[in-house]
């Protein structure tokens, strides 16, 4: 059941009468960051004291805008929200028995309004604030209201921005006024009552995912060197460094973070994936704490200090999704062994409140990629929580544009073709897994009016979508689309006629017929018609393989794979090419969509020993392994992209083809 709010949303006084801004667009219109009339990198921090009278259990109905973090007696509890349009705004239920005592307890928040326009949040749109209740039974025991105490958390300043607008550095300062604010003992009597938000549009719901296990590990190696300390954790993790000094009064501590080291031993702050882990800690004198907002990923951490500075207790918050194993590689080979810990860790330590793309630079949730990782999460684990959020949060931009975006819940529009393309087959996936149906049928008719869009905008006569406005990724980056040859533009039309998207154009029509099938309802559309023109327009007799476009004669792995990923290769003959001619392509021409449509493809047909092969080639996974991987990178290898993130969770897909989970028969069933 939904929970029905006493409190109100609430916040500082000055940002109480700002109206919110409108962020939706489609990706052509896009006219850049809105101007900010809330601060951005606001750090509130909200108090109130309650009693309670030893019934249990005590709950909290709690969220934030853009984010919280939550302490109950001075002992931290938990944070969140999951990122979430404010039409569908997600709040947590929480049982808080364990913190509170009888008798007087304090409750304090700390509250982040981001305010860029990115992948990551939906903020930069002047929402911020506070709501939540304590309930005891079926009693509220405290809310937010203008009893609640507030202040701007002075310790944090910008000292810029990192990533593709991602996230600010921070300078964080132990002599500010507000450090301990979370304690009972804190005086917060000089600060100002909370304010209500005057403007508030936000429609809660219930987030469909569990809070996050956050939990601190301790370093595998500590070392003191000339001008500060340096850890190493053993391997990738996501979340927060933490750490406690003392050294003189005003001392700045340079705190550097990555995946690497460099050629001299220390820490490589400025990544490869576009973004740079380099922060400061100014001292008190006395013993002070680090505290770090926002997370990241990294490995490595080292703080850079004056001679006689201590640096220690230094530890790694990690913060995932709620993780159990279940499946199991079904080979002994050692070499898959080592491919499937490798995925199976990176989806562990890497999955958040959201199926995430680059963790470094966007911590965006990206469909394409999305539906990939977050089904393999599901295999793995058996909780399809995630992979039904990912298809639902990017399917309520339906009321953005017909289209959708690929990039949801954030402020920053992106739009793909091929993407939404795979969303229907997805749907099939769910219910095929779960033997359930109400899912499919909740978002069916979303789905089909998104496909629709595309036949309405962009079919001609023969059924082929000409001229789309939308990125089709085709694969990514560019050099990795074996010279696909037809000139894509990120954004407006891409003029012409060319091969995947209508590939993915048949393979959703196909998955739509099948739903509605399963579902009871009337025929989507007949694709019969669309695979003919489909094959009159791209199949080379003379070379017997499919070309790129209208007018080109060049072949490639994307532009035919896709037709044994979707069966409709015209004869076993050219089906032999094909395979022959993916297993003879270099591993860094052909990456990572065309991978998993590779892998299905030699699935359906029962090719196990090209399966395995093309797992096990020297350029993919192990090498991966052999340069030190213990997360997925975004690519094949350390320098095979200008931008390569080092915990990536793309190609941990590859498990998926590593274990029994019925995918022969599935596959063959839904490419029918």
């Amino acid at each position: 059941m939904e929970h029905k709010f006493e409190g109100k949303w609430i916040t500082r006084p000055e940002f109480s009468g700002i109206a919110p801004v409108n962020v939706f667009h489609r990706m052509a219109d896009d006219t850049g960051n809105k101007e900010n009339v809330t601060p951005p990198n606001s750090h509130m921090l909200f108090r109130i004291k309650f009693t309670a009278e030893g019934t249990k259990p005590v709950k909290m109905f709690v969220t934030a805008d853009d984010y919280y973090k939550l302490y109950i007696n001075g002992k931290f509890v938990t944070e969140g929200p999951a990122p979430a349009f404010p039409f569908h705004y997600y709040y947590n239920e929480l049982d808080i028995s364990e913190f509170v005592k009888d008798g007087e307890n304090t409750v304090a928040f700390h509250c982040y309004y981001q305010g860029l326009n990115n992948r990551h949040w939906v903020s930069n749109d002047d929402r911020s604030g506070l709501i939540f209740d304590i309930v005891e039974g079926e009693k509220v025991l405290a809310k937010s209201d203008e009893s609640v105490k507030c202040k701007i958390h002075s310790g944090y300043k910008e000292i810029g921005v990192t990533g593709y607008r991602l996230y600010f550095l921070q300078n964080y300062d132990c002599r500010s006024a507000e450090v301990g604010f979370e304690k009972p003992e804190f005086n917060d009597s000089e600060w100002e009552q909370a304010a209500f938000c005057l403007h508030d549009d936000r429609v809660l719901v219930p987030q469909p995912t569990p809070q996050l296990s956050i939990y601190d590990v301790e370093p595998v190696k500590l070392e003191k060197f000339d001008g500060g300390y340096r850890v190493d954790f053993g391997r990738n993790y996501i979340g927060y460094v933490t750490a406690k000094a003392k050294g003189k009064d005003g001392e700045t501590v340079l705190v550097r973070i990555g995946h690497e080291l460099n050629e001299d031993g220390s820490v490589r702050y400025e990544l490869r994936a576009s973004a740079t882990y380099q922060e400061e800690w100014v001292l008190s004198g006395k013993e002070d704490a680090y505290s770090q907002y926002d997370y990241v990923s990294f490995r490595y951490a080292e703080f850079i200090c004056e001679e006689g500075t201590e640096i220690y207790d230094i530890k790694a918050r990690l913060r995932h999704y709620p993780y159990k194993e279940k499946a199991v590689c079904k080979y002994d080979d050692p070499d898959l062994q080592r491919i499937w810990r490798l995925a199976a860790d990176s989806l562990h330590y890497g999955v958040q409140d959201i199926i995430q793309d680059c963790i470094e630079r966007e911590k965006g949730q990206y469909l394409g990629d999305g539906l990939y990782t977050s089904t393999a999460y599901a295999i793995l684990t058996g909780d399809y929580a995630i992979f039904e959020k990912l298809i639902a949060d990017t399917l309520r931009t339906h009321r953005i544009h017909r289209g959708l975006m690929i990039c949801a819940p954030c402020s920053l529009m992106q739009e793909s073709s091929d993407y939404v393309l795979l969303v229907p087959e997805f749907i099939l996936t769910h219910a095929y897994l779960t033997k359930n149906t109400e899912f499919a049928n909740t978002w069916y008719d979303t789905i089909a009016d998104s496909v629709r869009y595309f036949t309405e905008s962009f079919a001609g006569e023969d059924g082929l979508l000409r001229d789309v406005d939308q990125q089709c990724f085709v694969d990514w980056p560019k050099p990795a689309r074996d010279g696909y040859d037809f000139e894509i533009k990120g954004c407006g039309v891409s003029p012409g006629l060319h091969n995947v998207v209508n590939a993915y154009y048949i393979g959703a029509i196909k998955s739509l017929n099948k739903l509605a099938e399963l579902l009871g309802r009337e025929k989507f559309m007949d694709e019969a018609p669309i695979v003919k023109s489909f094959m009159d327009m791209f199949y080379d007799k003379e070379q017997g393989f499919f070309i790129d476009a209208e007018g080109s004669k060049h072949v490639s792995v994307p532009g035919n794979i896709l037709s044994l990923r979707y069966d409709f290769c015209p004869d076993e003959e050219t089906q032999e090419r094909i395979i022959d001619m993916v297993m003879k392509k270099e591993a860094h021409k052909t990456a990572f969509y065309t991978s998993f449509s590779v892998l299905s493809s030699f699935t359906r047909l029962g090719r196990e020993e090209e399966k395995l092969a093309y797992i096990k080639n020297e350029g993919r996974w192990l090498r991966m392994l052999r340069e030190g991987a213990t997360t997925t990178f975004e690519a094949w290898g350390l320098d095979l992209k200008w931008n390569t993130s080092l915990f990536h969770l793309m190609y941990s897909f590859v498990l998926l083809y590593l274990t029994d989970w019925g995918q022969d028969e599935y596959v063959k069933e839904i490419s029918k």
